[in-house]
């Protein structure tokens, strides 16, 4: 390949990149990517209502495997990063964008809450994965720990009440981000119609909805004694 080639390929890089369309698409694509791992997430750890044997079977599956499971691993932290960094970029392109002159009286016209909230409530989810990582996956979270048992590990945790209430509200607050992120991402592919648009809208904020049901029906089953060791 000509210098010209890849010069030309790196400018057009950067052009795509520079554009506030170019941010939001990328910001798109790598949560939709980030989504489906949430969705899969989901789906792997209601098997936790299936017994101790099943879910440890199904934990047991993911580690055959370490090349794979490191190469995902990697793969969602690269989305990760895309994702907070042109979060970030379109952060401050907002606030260059902004009226000069501030408002008396700031209005919230337009917007949701779950909009209003997506520039924090992303380092605080972050947060929570960290710890959540640690406590379950390395052990250094406070509770109970024992390698290859995580069916046991899981109950143990969410035995704690603080830490079920502290998962409930990461929950919430990740729904509220998915729920704005899906709806951002269907406005940034220009699905956008009068007859249409309401409809998605419904669709995404009950997207979030079942996703959220579905989280937190693993510490509350814990809590009330369904999921127990």
């Amino acid at each position: 390949m000509s210098a010209t080639a890849v010069g030309f390929g790196d400018s057009r890089a950067a052009r795509f990149w520079n554009a506030t369309i170019g941010k939001k698409i990328v910001m798109a694509a790598s949560g939709a990517v980030l989504f489906l791992f949430v969705v899969a997430h989901l789906l792997g750890n209601l098997q936790v209502f299936l017994g101790a044997e099943h879910f440890n079977a199904y934990a047991r599956l993911l580690r055959v495997e370490p090349a794979l499971l490191w190469a995902a691993r990697l793969g969602l932290l690269t989305m990760v990063v895309l994702h907070v960094w042109a979060s970030f970029q379109l952060l401050l392109l907002n606030k260059m964008e902004a009226r000069p002159v501030g408002y008396v009286k700031k209005k919230n016209i337009g917007s949701s809450y779950a909009s209003r909230t997506m520039y924090w409530s992303g380092p605080i989810i972050a947060a929570f994965v960290i710890y959540h990582l640690m406590q379950f996956t390395l052990g250094i979270g406070g509770t109970p720990f024992e390698e290859g048992k995580a069916y046991e590990n899981l109950v143990a945790g969410f035995q704690v009440i603080p830490i079920s209430i502290f998962y409930l509200i990461a929950m919430a607050m990740l729904m509220t981000h998915l729920f704005h992120g899906v709806w951002s991402a269907f406005q940034t592919l220009g699905v956008n119609h009068p007859r249409y648009t309401p409809m998605l809208r419904t669709l995404a904020k009950l997207i979030a909805i079942a996703l959220f049901l579905g989280f937190a029906s693993i510490p509350v089953g814990v809590m009330t004694g369904i999921v127990h060791t």
